[in-house]
């Protein structure tokens, strides 16, 4: 049996609360075993098992942190629209724009096209730090389109949500009962075996609260878990439908009233906060403060998609939680690791405790604060998955 001891590590982020008392878990001058990539041992250097260990890995007192869980993402398209982001950030107006154009690209795109796409992504994300990603569909809008989506996702990640709501397409714009219908027969019979996830756009422009909680609970009937878009561009009642049906994150939540937040304070749904979409659009920031100050749980998520929020980098994403949204940098770095883990309802990631999965980042510099500190620097140095190196 093959055991790696990662050693003379500087500062290692475990956000296991046992080691300090703190959230983040923090052990300097640390080591972990990894034994069929799983962590089986972790403490302090002087300590660390030397028998049997047939790989050592020097950190060089570097800081290790886990890997990044993007818990809310749309790497499945085709083309981009850049020419809609220059008009935006110009304050022009561009009619060709909007997700019906990528919906468009999508149907036409081939698998292939889709998949090398989507590989491109995710190497992407892996590069930056992420280890665990959630892949949404959402571009297709027809009963064949959306689950070729997920089929393509699921050969990327086995966290996929059929995201067949997440706007009404032009061919139902005069009857969108009948696309909710659609969405909760043909289409969700049609997504169900590649899907772990269903999840709807609640918002303006997209579906009302009836019409998300009738698609939700048609998928929940079908063995789905449920997660919500909420809230983005105006009070809603995402929030409300969220925690209702037991939701395990409500997504964006920009705009957030003290009721709702006391709603996510009694419950067990996640906030996941999406500051990249934010940024793209010129739109006002969230305060998390409120949310840490009523004990709600909080995810970070780069909302990657070809729109509002073309990036996949989590790095980039800690920066603006810190700067825009008032998060600490220890309040960012266990968003963005354990909290994105709590909101895919996963235990074995986002955390480098016993049993964990081996998912872990080597960075260049002696702590956490940096990725904040230092913005737009890769200070990413490695990346290991399960145990083995991706980067």
């Amino acid at each position: 049996m093959s055991r790696t001891l990662v050693g003379n590590i500087g500062l290692l982020v475990t956000n296991d609360s046992s080691f300090d008392g703190t959230p983040l878990g923090l052990v300097t001058n640390a080591a972990f075993l990894i034994e069929r990539g799983t962590i089986s041992w972790i403490g302090e250097m002087d300590s660390a098992p030397r028998a049997e260990v047939a790989n050592y890995i020097d950190a060089h007192g570097r800081c290790i942190i886990p890997g990044f869980v993007d818990s809310h993402a749309h790497l499945i398209f085709a083309g981009d629209r850049s020419e809609e982001f220059r008009a935006r950030m110009q304050g022009e107006r561009y009619s060709s724009g909007g997700i019906d154009s990528t919906v468009q690209l999508t149907r036409q795109a081939d698998n292939g096209h889709l998949l090398q796409s989507g590989r491109r992504l995710v190497a992407e994300a892996n590069a930056s730090g992420t280890t665990t990603i959630e892949c949404k569909s959402g571009y297709g809008l027809t009963v064949e389109d959306e689950a070729r989506q997920l089929v393509v996702a699921r050969q990327l990640t086995e966290e996929t949500t059929f995201l067949g709501a997440h706007v009404v397409p032009k061919e139902y714009a005069d009857s969108p009962d009948d696309y909710v219908d659609l969405v909760c027969g043909p289409m969700l019979d049609a997504a169900k075996p590649h899907a772990k996830w269903i999840d709807v756009f609640c918002d303006k422009g997209a579906f009302t609260g009836d019409q998300a909680r009738k698609i939700l609970k048609a998928g929940m009937a079908k063995g789905l878990l449920p997660r919500i878009h909420a809230n983005q561009l105006e009070p809603g009642e995402g929030v409300q439908v969220g925690v209702e049906l037991g939701a395990a994150s409500v997504d964006h939540v920009t705009y957030l009233s003290d009721a709702d937040i006391d709603l996510l304070s009694g419950s067990k749904t996640l906030a996941t906060l999406l500051p990249a979409a934010e940024f793209s659009t010129r739109s006002v920031y969230s305060d998390a403060r409120r949310l840490f100050e009523a004990g709600v749980k909080v995810a970070l998520a780069s909302d990657c998609n070809p729109g509002s929020s073309y990036t996949t980098n989590i790095p980039f994403v800690i920066a603006l939680a810190v700067r825009e949204l008032h998060f600490s940098p220890e309040q960012a770095i266990w968003s963005a690791t354990k909290g994105g883990a709590m909101a895919l309802r996963r235990k074995d990631v986002g955390h480098l405790g016993l049993s964990a999965q081996a998912n872990f980042s080597i960075l260049s510099t002696p702590s956490y604060i940096h990725l904040a500190y230092r913005p737009g620097v890769p200070l990413i140095d490695e990346v290991w998955r399960n145990g083995t190196r991706i980067k």
